[in-house]
């Protein structure tokens, strides 16, 4: 059964604003649950309810982002099927296990991670602006990453984005853009599974997070049309940006807040 929250009519228009904001910026750059987040958990929901309902509206933004991408021929969803599928499984291990994951230590080692990725870009000013050779095939590639990042992302999740990213640029030889575009397929499906688990478990607030989701499509598709007709240069320093910020966030949350 999924919950529904109440809220003065105010703050309708917020949850719309926060969707679109976020849908814009995670098809792009990732990294748009740095502003949808805070503001459901600051809204006074309970962190698994919060947790829940940002799935719910990133996976209607993620799912309209790589719908763009395929349509504009960024993404070929056919290639992506042993990618969908072990990220699906991924995934699932991902929300089964998260009450066995230590997510004290995932949240300090992950802004570590995170920052190796920013140093690289910057040393490396070429890395995504072209594409280049993979140095993985596409099936070891997707057992790795796709059981990987799809189970982090099931049972963590900040910077899966960055993370498929920069695999996709630094193994698959693919560009910043093509990246994004592929990321956002993989983002789809881990968002749409880990949402099954918060909504059998009624840690979904469906009105809001419909608010929500309608700015997210918006947003989205918004985003997904700029990086399809600016391409990789468009990219390279919004990436930078989100995950520089992401960064900081989970450095605040998880090392420098006070208890």
């Amino acid at each position: 059964m999924l919950f529904t929250a109440h809220f003065s009519a105010w703050i309708y228009p917020l949850l719309f604003a926060t969707g679109f904001s976020a849908g814009l910026i995670d098809a792009i750059a990732g990294g748009g649950g740095i502003i949808s987040l805070p503001v459901l958990l600051n809204l006074g929901l309970p962190p698994q309810l919060a947790l829940g309902t940002n799935k719910f509206q990133a996976s209607f933004g993620s799912v309209a982002a790589s719908w763009r991408y395929a349509h504009r021929g960024l993404v070929d969803l056919r290639t992506c099927g042993p990618g969908i599928i072990l990220t699906l499984v991924g995934a699932a291990g991902g929300a089964l296990a998260v009450q066995q994951v230590a997510s004290p230590v995932l949240g300090k080692a992950i802004p570590i991670l995170l920052a190796g990725i920013v140093v690289y870009l910057v040393v490396q000013p070429q890395a995504g602006l072209e594409p280049r050779p993979p140095r993985l095939g596409p099936v070891v590639f997707y057992a790795i990453f796709g059981l990987g990042l799809g189970f982090y992302d099931g049972c963590f999740g900040p910077g899966t984005g960055s993370f498929w990213a920069i695999a996709f640029v630094v193994l698959r030889g693919l560009d910043l853009s093509r990246a994004t575009a592929h990321t956002k397929v993989m983002n789809a499906t881990s968002n749409v599974v880990a949402l099954a688990f918060f909504a059998t478990a009624g840690q979904v607030a469906v009105v809001a997070g419909l608010v929500m989701a309608a700015g997210q499509v918006l947003g989205a598709r918004l985003g997904a049309g700029l990086v399809v007709r600016r391409g990789a240069r468009f990219v390279r320093p919004a990436f930078l940006a989100m995950a520089a910020l992401t960064v900081a966030r989970l450095l605040w949350v998880n090392l420098l807040q006070p208890p």
